[in-house]
């Protein structure tokens, strides 16, 4: 997959990996847009439709997406967290089979721009699109004002089909990235991880923590998310692989999510307990999979209570582990 970074406010044509006459030379594409957070399998479903669609016509498959969440740049009250940095984006859309990523840089002029303008100025001078797909229920363009059958006729006045997909559903259940969301913010990993098509997961580093864990028999590393837009599952205690920038992995962990209860503890903690593991980690980089949620936190009334609960969350964890050593 060859990327495109875009910036619709340079009269240019903006930072890219081909040269911008290359880039007019190339063939036609069918194309999907979309912020495509998480590149879950609807996601996938749609971008698949693209790439077929390319292959039959001889063209060349394309995704348009964005730097950063539109309402990011907009100042709206509500920013939902993400379930993928912009590299982890371009890892999994790397995985579908699609020719080209373009990047849009989201910024006051291209939210300004309507969907009529874009489409010709963006999609079909400059990047060669003759063939749009859109998910189901995707609108773009200012405000968002406009409907499908808007974007078909600006369509039909510059050569430009429009099409729409169609819907995408697991078990009778509609996948979206809001959907997905609300599954991790309740602490349902496995749920989540169907919806997604893999494993989700966040990068960290590790900092000094409490030492707690450590007093319990359980050595645990204080993590701290490397994204803070990045969004982290609800309280609990989770089976997890762990991935140790420059060294073997992965590696099978118990995390924890919370609050320390029983230690009287103030704000979130992550700390996570890396099975088999001896050394000192401290300011290393790390990558946290969820495999499992095992159970809620709570205040256990004594630290003999808590570390009996710990030794029956590792014995069930590593038992877990195993038996999804074989999925993604």
């Amino acid at each position: 997959m060859e990327r495109i970074f875009l910036d619709v406010a340079s009269q240019e044509d903006i930072c890219h990996e081909c040269a911008t006459s290359a880039l007019n030379e190339r063939k036609p594409m069918v194309a999907t847009i979309g912020f495509f957070d998480g590149v879950h399998l609807g996601h996938r479903f749609l971008i698949d439709n693209v790439v077929s669609a390319a292959k039959e016509e001889g063209w060349e498959s394309t995704v348009v997406t964005f730097d950063r969440h539109p309402r990011e740049v907009l100042g709206l009250d509500f920013q939902p967290l993400l379930l993928s940095t912009l590299d982890e984006k371009l890892y999994y859309l790397a995985e579908t089979g699609v020719d080209w990523s373009v990047i849009l840089r989201f910024d006051k002029v291209m939210a300004s721009m309507s969907a009529e303008v874009f489409m010709k100025r963006i999609l079909y001078d400059r990047l060669n699109v003759r063939r749009l797909i859109m998910g189901y229920d995707n609108r773009f363009g200012y405000r968002q004002r406009e409907s499908f059958e808007n974007y078909v006729a600006y369509g039909q006045k510059i050569g430009l089909i429009v099409e729409r997909a169609s819907v995408f559903s697991r078990d009778e259940q509609k996948i979206s990235s809001s959907a997905i969301r609300k599954l991790l913010e309740a602490g349902e990993i496995e749920h989540a991880n169907r919806c997604l098509g893999y494993r989700y997961s966040f990068d960290g580093r590790v900092v000094k923590g409490f030492g707690n864990g450590r007093r319990l028999g359980f050595p645990t590393a204080n993590v701290v998310p490397r994204d803070e837009r990045k969004l982290i599952p609800g309280k609990g205690v989770f089976a997890v692989r762990v991935t140790l920038t420059g060294r073997k992995g992965p590696l099978g962990g118990m995390l924890n999510i919370g609050t320390r209860p029983t230690f009287n503890g103030n704000g979130r903690s992550i700390e996570v307990n890396i099975l088999d593991f001896e050394g000192d980690i401290y300011g290393e980089e790390l990558e946290i999979e969820f495999v499992a949620r095992i159970r809620d936190e709570r205040k256990f009334d004594s630290l003999e209570a808590l570390t009996e609960q710990l030794a029956a969350d590792k014995k069930d964890i590593i038992a877990l582990l195993k038996l999804k050593s074989h999925e993604r």
